[in-house]
């Protein structure tokens, strides 16, 4: 079995002891992505723009371990508060378009840094 760590400097860095994503043969998983710049500051805005952010991060990883939202088999959304699913589920409909991976949606109490949204991905190439 090949495991190869992903990393890329388009996304912010990991804000822990784990990897961007993790590319095992042709399954990519990738770590909950939160609205972090590059440089490892939260995103002005709300909902919308922190939900951009997460989209763009995740864009970045996955160039890096090439491939695309077109390659998503499974997608786990955070949400602080259910109130915001509709605007995160309008924002996820635009970057996959018709592509329809499986995808469970959850509140959490708290997310790191108290940010209002994560995503992570399970990506098969």
């Amino acid at each position: 079995m090949t495991i190869q760590f992903v990393h890329t400097d388009s996304a912010p860095k990991a804000i822990g002891p784990y990897s961007q994503a993790v590319k095992v043969e042709r399954f990519i998983y990738t770590s909950g992505q939160i609205p972090l710049d590059v440089n490892g500051n939260i995103v002005e805005g709300g909902i919308k723009e922190q939900t951009h952010q997460v989209f763009k991060n995740l864009e970045a990883v996955l160039q890096e371990a090439g491939a695309s939202f077109q390659n998503v088999v499974k997608a786990t959304v955070f949400l602080k508060d259910m109130n915001f699913f509709i605007d995160v589920n309008e924002i996820y409909a635009s970057y996959f378009g018709d592509h329809k991976p499986a995808r469970s949606a959850v509140e959490v109490a708290r997310l790191p840094k108290d940010v209002l949204v994560e995503i992570e991905l399970v990506v098969y190439v």
